[in-house]
């Protein structure tokens, strides 16, 4: 009898662990529900039933890189944030939140925040954006002009941060992206309304090249100032409190 109890016993406790598994993953036969009162886990994927993802949260070092047509894209820059991604019905990278805070041990801090939303396959239209230092700090609203995915051809966006991430040398990269926006393929930023590290607020109006054209702004000693500027930033016609 001892060992048919134990039988039954181990019976018992593996048809526990199987529901417990069934409850997790769900049964083959239709969605199961479970309640918890907290979790612990470095990254959650939110899918479709046909495993699209849609939403993903992670912690900082298993966050994902960019999607586009539910293929992954290596982003290394995106190795310092936690956050989340969000993703369209395709697995297009669709906009999402980056956070990060820290203070080195010579005291300088690298802290900010970036909520964003996409244009269809392609970059940010809407940002709305906050980062600080030791020094200064700046927080914003920022609309940008993005072209139609189209205009860059398929998988465009994959072959660019291939071609950045080859490049080793930071001002090297930073030329190669510059000349993709001078070309039109890249977005561009039309739009700022916030502050800046000079604690003024402001509301910068750029031309279709991204180019500071009129300057709206109120100085932290309370100086209001309209700036028109050329094509090159220069200041053509100021009116303030004695013009």
């Amino acid at each position: 009898m001892s060992h048919i109890r134990t039988f039954f016993a181990g019976c018992t406790t593996m048809a526990a662990a199987l529901g417990a598994v069934v409850l997790l993953t769900g049964a083959k036969d239709g969605p199961s529900h479970a309640q918890f009162d907290e979790i612990t886990v470095g990254r959650i994927n939110i899918v479709e039933p046909n495993g699209t993802k849609r939403l993903i949260i992670s912690n900082r070092a298993q966050f994902p890189g960019a999607f586009e047509q539910g293929k992954e894209i290596p982003r290394p820059d995106r190795r310092s944030f936690a956050g989340m991604i969000f993703l369209d019905e395709e697995g297009n990278e669709n906009g999402g939140f980056i956070q990060k805070g820290s203070r080195s041990a010579d005291g300088k801090i690298n802290a900010g925040l970036s909520l964003t939303f996409d244009r269809y396959r392609q970059d940010q239209a809407l940002q709305l954006k906050h980062i600080n230092n030791e020094k200064s700090s700046m927080a914003g609203v920022i609309i940008n002009d993005v072209p139609f995915y189209e205009n860059s051809s398929n998988d465009a966006y994959e072959q660019y941060w291939k071609t950045a991430n080859a490049i080793a040398d930071v001002k090297e990269r930073e030329a190669y992206w510059n000349g993709l926006i001078e070309q039109g393929k890249l977005s561009q930023s039309r739009l700022y309304l916030g502050t800046n590290g000079k604690r003024d607020s402001a509301l910068i109006l750029n031309d279709a090249k991204g180019r500071p054209r009129l300057r709206i702004a109120v100085s932290a000693s309370g100086e209001p100032v309209i700036e028109m500027l050329d094509e090159n930033g220069k200041s053509v016609k100021t009116i303030g409190l004695d013009k």
